[in-house]
């Protein structure tokens, strides 16, 4: 043990990334045997209604096809956990795009031509898909995602507006978004001796376990389900999905090996979408840019299969200094797919509309918006009244101004020109909850000198396997290459989804607990260890359960330098800059990884990416990598990633916060923000498309 440990914060190869660049790194697509079965759904053609009659005869016909799974053949589930789960159990069809069959055959292409050759009936009902900020249907309802009340006030916030000698009152909206990770959505499903196995692209296998044993109406120790390697999930993996269960059921129906990959085609309408919103945001305050009142109201649509609200109006209940405010959520189920997380759910929509609406106010007295900001910091967390753990916003307000050369700029807007481009900078504040999640560990200590970390964590691209064993060494004393970490199973311990930037804390502090415990027992223990070695497990319940008594979240500063064509209308972002205060950084060069990806997300968010409802069919008509567009590394020629010394004591055993999110949350506003320096022209509809632009310029 006297060896020098890898530090932390140190900048430490990812363990699996030769095994990815070079193939061997097996994802769940990947996990076939001789015999297996492809399947291949057979979505609703309708928006709303029900199934009359399927029709198989051809598609049996077709070579290699095996069988057809229908609500009337398909096993009986136990009522799921989650509703999108329950497929193939009735003739209701909730939204186009909704499985109304599985085709099963011997080769994925002979599946894809039997589930063209099923002929389906509908009697169809009138549908509603379009969200509006006065649709009748809206209501209030008691939770937004996360748990979050709906609504929250503090004070008079109305009074105090119409008071306000400042005012700006001005409603945003954004179009629905997709995850589209480079991995879609896969399960292979295998039943022997009556316990099933499956590999399953999801961030989180337990989860998928349970929900699995409850809706087969199994023991959950007759259900593994593995995650070993996932290509990414950005939320859409974050719960189960149907191709789990119909993977499951079609298994257990032949007794076969089958496998279920969704086309991209298909990803839209089956494993969620950030949900469209309408938002208004009102700033009152007096000619020193100090705000007296805030409110924030929002209005989005969920499914008529299951209610999901995204929680946009939360940020703004902890963001600014304000003796009145009012944060209401309204929704509006309609004939569409459940909306579910994306990357940084609630915060990067919430937080597009509140910064755009600080740059508003900013704008209108005349002050720099970066001091605008720094004048209404609060002294403790606005919505609860609990002091801030650490709460360094107005450092990276500086240090990024200072790097980004803020202050350097004509803050008239439409005055700097390069040839036909127009340029302009903006900036915007970031903010995400530090969250922490049950979860368990295994430490093993072998004769050998070698030690066995088991946590089931879930790597989805972060790099999570190499920043446990760092944590995992740390703990021990010693050098992280003598640490192995062994994730993604569900017979493993039981690890918490990896969401809401909440793996590394929640699974790392299980790993810090059982490697400390160990280190403790292997103090105690003379002699030689047995042959069988040493084993530790610990479990995070009790601090999962405990309250804080101190407000926790992650805070960090966008700037952005975009270039206009004043001919096109195009939009060219030239330099992007985030600087964070994110507690410890564990792995300098996962955590700027994650943060820059995280910033391309929020370009494309704020330039490329939409998905848009059709009124007369029903579905999103950006349905593959061809129409939706997702920036590549043109769009993003210079993005820096910095952050500040942080000392948090009050997190967990490491002093980290969550990086996985918080890179997405203000990039979108600061590049509106730079567009309307760069032209003099507001902008409040996301993306911002040239054909928004070109009537607002010269």
């Amino acid at each position: 043990m006297s060896e020098s440990p890898q530090a932390l914060g140190a900048p430490v190869v990812r363990r699996e990334g030769r095994d990815k660049v070079t193939g061997s790194a097996r994802y769940a697509a990947e996990h076939t045997e001789p015999g297996c079965l492809y399947g291949w759904i057979v979505p609703a053609g309708v928006a709303s209604g029900r199934v009359t009659a399927i029709r198989t005869a051809d598609a049996l016909a077709v070579p290699g096809v095996r069988t057809v799974l229908t609500h009337d053949n398909a096993p009986r589930l136990e009522e799921p956990d989650d509703p999108i789960l329950a497929v193939l159990q009735n003739d209701r069809v909730p939204h186009r795009g909704w499985p109304v069959a599985l085709v099963l055959a011997e080769t994925p292409e002979s599946a894809r031509a039997g589930a063209e050759a099923v002929h389906v009936e509908y009697a169809t009902t009138g549908h509603d898909v379009v969200l509006t900020a006065d649709h009748p249907g809206l209501y209030t309802p008691e939770k937004a995602n996360g748990g979050y009340p709906a609504v929250r006030e503090r004070g008079d916030a109305g009074r105090a507006f119409d008071a306000a000698p400042v005012r700006i009152d001005a409603t945003y909206t954004m179009r629905g978004l997709h995850n589209h990770p480079m991995e879609p959505h896969a399960s292979t499903a295998r039943w022997a001796d009556g316990h099933l196995t499956v590999h399953d692209s999801s961030q989180g296998s337990s989860t998928v376990r349970d929900s699995l044993a409850q809706a087969l109406g199994l023991d959950r120790d007759r259900v593994t389900v593995v995650s070993e390697h996932v290509g990414g999930g950005f939320g859409s993996k974050g719960t189960p999905r149907p191709q789990a269960v119909l993977a499951s059921m079609a298994a257990r129906h032949t007794g076969l090996t089958v496998q279920l990959a969704l086309p991209r085609r298909y990803m839209a309408s089956i494993v969620g979408h950030r949900a469209p919103t309408v938002q208004r945001v009102r700033l009152g305050a007096d000619r020193d840019g100090v705000l007296s009142s805030v409110s924030h109201e929002i209005a989005t649509h969920t499914s008529r299969v299951k209610e999901f609200v995204e929680q946009a109006a939360v940020p703004a209940r902890i963001m600014y200094a304000s003796p009145h405010s009012r944060t209401e959520h309204r929704v509006a189920a309609l004939d569409v797919p459940s909306p579910s997380w994306m990357r940084a759910p609630g915060e990067a929509s919430g937080m597009y509309a509140l910064e755009s609406a600080m740059d508003e106010l900013a704008c209108a007295l005349g002050i720099d918006p970066v001091e605008l900001r720094l004048r209404n910091e609060p002294q403790t967390e606005p919505d609860s009244g609990r002091p801030f753990s650490s709460r360094n916003l107005a450092a990276c307000l500086s240090e990024g101004a200072r790097r980004f050369g803020w202050y350097d700029r004509d803050p008239q807007p439409a005055t700097r020109e390069d040839g036909p481009w127009l340029l302009g900078t903006g900036v915007a504040s970031a903010t995400y909850p530090v969250l922490l999640s049950e979860s368990a560990a295994s430490a093993h200590a072998a004769p050998d000198g070698a030690f066995r970390i088991g946590v089931n964590a879930t790597d989805i691209g972060t790099g999570a396997r190499t920043v446990l064993a760092q944590i995992a060494a740390s703990a021990l004393g010693v050098p992280q290459e003598r640490v192995t970490i062994d994730i993604g199973s569900s017979d493993l311990p039981a690890g918490s989804v990896a969401g809401g930037s909440s793996g590394t804390a929640s699974w790392g502090t299980a790993v810090h607990k059982a490697a400390t415990a160990l280190t403790g027992r292997l103090a105690e223990h003379t002699g030689p260890l047995p042959p069988e070695g040493i084993t530790v497990t610990a479990d995070t319940a009790e601090e999962a359960a405990k309250e804080s008594p101190y407000a926790r979240h992650a805070f960090g500063a966008h700037f952005a330098e975009v270039a206009v064509d004043s001919l096109t209308g195009e939009v060219r972002v030239r330099r992007l800059l985030g600087v964070y205060a994110a507690g410890r950084i564990l792995n300098s060069r996962t955590a700027r990884s994650q943060f820059i990806g995280g910033m391309v997300m929020g370009l494309g968010m704020a330039l490329t990416e939409s998905s848009t409802m059709d009124p007369l069919f029903g579905d999103f008509t950006e349905c593959d990598l061809a129409s939706y567009h997702v920036p590549v590394c043109a769009d993003a020629p210079d993005i820096q990633a910095h952050w500040i010394d942080e000392d948090d004591p009050h997190l967990n055993p490491m002093g980290s916060k969550g990086i996985g999110e918080i890179g997405i949350v203000g990039t979108a506003a600061a590049i509106g923000n730079a567009v309307r320096h760069a032209t003099g022209a507001r902008l409040r509809e996301l993306p911002l498309t040239p054909d928004k632009l070109l009537p607002y310029l010269p």
